[in-house]
C-alpha cells in the first residue's frame, strides 16, 4: 500500500471538508497548512516520506490561497533536493462560483507538481454532463485535472454538498490506486 498524504489550506471549512473526503478514499494522512502558511511539526518530513502528495486550496481571486502559496514557495527546499521527483501528484479546490477559475488554481497546482518532477493524477470520473444531470452527481462540474467543488458564499462546510464530496472522496481512491501501481 502506498502512503498518502493530503496537504491543504482551508479558510472557511470548505476546502477541509474536501480534504476530508480526498483522504477517506485514499486512506490517508491530513496535514493541514495554517493561517500563516505553514506546515505542523514535522510537516515537511511527512511529505517527504509520501509515496504520493495530494495538494488542496481554496480559489481565492482566481488562484491559490496566500496561505498555500507560502507553502508552495517554501518547497524550494525539497525541491532543490529533488526529495519528491517521481512522487505521485494531484491537487483539488473549491470555490463559490460554479466556475470561479477552478481551473486556474488546479494549474498551479500542477504547475508545482511539475516543478518538483512529480506525475500528475487525473480525476479519470466521466462526466454528468446529460440532460438527465443533477447538480449532486458526482463530477457534475466537470473537471479532468483534479477535484473540484462549489460552495455557495452563504453556505458553511456543513452545507457542501454529498456529490461534491463523493467526486473528492473517488478521487482520492484513483490517486491511491495509481500510487499503489507506481510503487509495486
Amino acid at each position: 500500500m502506498a502512503k498518502v498524504v493530503v496537504v491543504y489550506h482551508s479558510g472557511y471549512g470548505h476546502t477541509q471538508r474536501m480534504a476530508q473526503s480526498v483522504a477517506q478514499g485514499a486512506d490517508s494522512e491530513l496535514l493541514a497548512i495554517d493561517a500563516d502558511g505553514n506546515l505542523p511539526e514535522g510537516g515537511w518530513e511527512t511529505l517527504d516520506a509520501a509515496d504520493a502528495i495530494i495538494f488542496g486550496s481554496p480559489t481565492y481571486m482566481g488562484s491559490v490561497s496566500w496561505q498555500f502559496k507560502k507553502f508552495a514557495d517554501a518547497s524550494s527546499k525539497p525541491w532543490f533536493a529533488q526529495k519528491w521527483k517521481d512522487k505521485v501528484a494531484a491537487g483539488f479546490t473549491n470555490s463559490a462560483g460554479m466556475n470561479g477559475d477552478k481551473l486556474q488554481t488546479l494549474n498551479t497546482l500542477f504547475t508545482l507538481a511539475m516543478q518538483h518532477g512529480m506525475i500528475w493524477v487525473s480525476q479519470g470520473l466521466m462526466p454528468s454532463n446529460t440532460k438527465g444531470a443533477q447538480r449532486n452527481d458526482v463530477n457534475y462540474l466537470v473537471s479532468y485535472s483534479g477535484a473540484i467543488a462549489q460552495s455557495p458564499s452563504d453556505a458553511g462546510a456543513a452545507d457542501m454538498l454529498p456529490g461534491d464530496l463523493e467526486t473528492a472522496r473517488l478521487f482520492g481512491e484513483r490517486v491511491a490506486s495509481v500510487a499503489a501501481k507506481f510503487k509495486g
